[in-house]
């Protein structure tokens, strides 16, 4: 498989040049669709009008890749983007995910047997209404269903056309090899920030494989040494934390496909400005 990274005259998340999702292109800042829920990713939002709006001004601002999952809502963020969004504007890539069941708000529980799997994609067809979903992404591994069998499960599907290319999340060097024997992988999505870089070597294997990395929660909060350095690097160059931590991973590796979400319109605006900066030599080493 071909990753393409190239640089583009336009603007919006476009300048910061596509990357190659098998035979799909995007542009390389997308959009994590999971805060437009309620609060923990729970329930509808208070105000459907406000969401419309917030996905309707990221895809006036280029993302073409939007990122999402049964499990947000549960259930409900698919519907949110398509009732926004659908009939989808050519080009847009919805990327959705299943492998995780919330019985509660506070619950996340893998959920890797391949009857689940096949309903899930079902569902999750149907909320998004699409014949074909472009990205699915196994959410997790489940400790109790072997990991062969659920991405087995994936490829089944996708051999029946209801998925166009697999991902995987949450996974380690190891999972990915055993995935990469049963179907071809065009993404990992792992946690990945300035603060926290616990995936460096599953990165480090995208980049040798030509696959996309996603970054899930890519602003990495508040605490500990690299919070006050990202302070002080921010400060120093009039950036705000969100738009140098975006612009950092951005340059940190040419697979990196950041998904940064929000809920506000000046937020997603300030993320996507990100796409435009150029980092110096002394603030990679003054962010370590």
């Amino acid at each position: 498989m071909e990753l393409r990274v190239e640089q583009s005259p336009n603007k919006g998340a476009a300048v910061a040049g596509t990357i190659g999702l098998g035979d799909l292109t995007v542009n390389r800042l997308g959009f994590g669709a999971m805060r437009l829920c309620g609060d923990s990713a729970w329930g509808r939002p208070r105000d459907r009008g406000h969401v419309n709006r917030v996905l309707h001004r990221a895809v006036e601002l280029g993302v073409n890749f939007i990122d999402t999952a049964d499990s947000y809502g549960p259930e409900t963020n698919e519907l949110l983007i398509s009732e926004a969004l659908c009939p989808y504007p050519r080009g847009l890539v919805i990327a959705t995910k299943g492998g995780l069941v919330r019985p509660n708000r506070r619950s996340w529980i893998p959920d890797g047997r391949p009857d689940h799997l096949r309903r899930a994609v079902e569902g999750s067809l149907q909320r998004l209404r699409l014949e074909r979903i472009d990205l699915y992404q196994f959410h997790a591994p489940d400790p109790n269903v072997p990991f062969i069998e659920s991405v087995g499960a994936l490829a089944d599907l996708q051999r029946l056309g209801q998925i166009r290319h697999i991902g995987i999340s949450n996974v380690t060097v190891a999972q990915l090899e055993v995935a990469r024997s049963i179907t071809p992988i065009v993404s990992v999505q792992n946690m990945y920030n300035l603060r926290n870089r616990t995936s460096e070597d599953v990165l480090a294997a995208c980049e040798r494989l030509r696959i996309a990395f996603l970054p899930w929660y890519p602003l990495g909060g508040k605490r500990g040494l690299r919070a006050l350095k990202i302070k002080q690097v921010a400060s120093r160059r009039g950036l705000t934390h969100a738009a140098l931590s975006l612009a950092w991973l951005l340059a940190k590796s040419p697979v990196m496909l950041p998904i940064p979400g929000t809920r506000s319109i000046d937020h997603l605006e300030d993320n996507v400005l990100a796409a435009a900066l150029k980092l110096a030599p002394e603030d990679f080493d003054d962010l370590g």
